[in-house]
């Protein structure tokens, strides 16, 4: 009895260390495709961020201007004004 209990015990170790190479190997291709799916997507975000910001940097460039012609403006009317009250003195 204790001869087949050992047999049935080796028997059952034999089949634990089995070749699981392919296994692995499809473990491994599973991870090289998360990993590469990871860094694709993290480069898709960064050119996004990149457009963003080229985008902010452009509406503030864009306000800057603006607000440099209505200082413009501004300047302009303080002229007409200061005119208008010396030929209106």
């Amino acid at each position: 009895m204790k001869k087949i209990a050992l047999v049935a015990v080796l028997g059952l170790g034999l089949v634990a260390c089995s070749d699981n190479a392919a296994d692995n190997a499809t473990s491994t291709e599973n991870t090289i495709e998360t990993e590469a799916a990871a860094d694709t997507n993290a480069a898709l975000n960064a050119t996004d961020n990149l457009g963003a910001t080229a985008d902010n940097a452009l509406d503030a460039a864009g306000n800057t201007l603006s607000n440099a012609g209505n200082a413009v403006e501004n300047a302009a009317e303080d002229v007409a004004n200061g005119q208008d009250n010396v030929a209106g003195q």
